[in-house]
């Protein structure tokens, strides 16, 4: 008995975790762009090492977010609209420092 209890909270723990997993898959991709796009601005000399820099620190807090809302294994309609909140502001923010007209010297 105490064998089947512990091996059906194992596969629980195991169910809860790719849930939260699938739940983020659009937050997941948005931040892969979003990283492809920092790194292109970096290869082509549109960004400044600061703004890389700057815009580095914002997908990291996003990516911080992005665990803090899966650490209970679901992630909410809201906590996904505080991520997708911040993401749109990033996707900005990486929009307007390559169009800046700065560029690394």
């Amino acid at each position: 008995m105490k064998r089947l209890a512990l091996s059906f909270a194992a596969l629980l723990i195991f169910a809860v975790g790719i849930s939260a997993q699938t739940q983020t898959q659009v937050i997941n991709q948005r931040q892969k762009n979003q990283q492809a796009r920092i790194h292109q601005g970096i290869r082509s000399g549109e960004l400044t090492p600061r703004e890389a820099r700057r815009l580095q620190r914002q997908q990291v807090a996003i990516q911080t977010q992005k665990r803090i809302a899966k650490e209970d294994g679901v992630v909410t309609r809201c906590e996904k609209a505080h991520i997708y909140r911040h993401q749109n502001i990033a996707s900005r923010n990486i929009y307007y420092k390559k169009h800046n007209n700065r560029c690394r010297i």
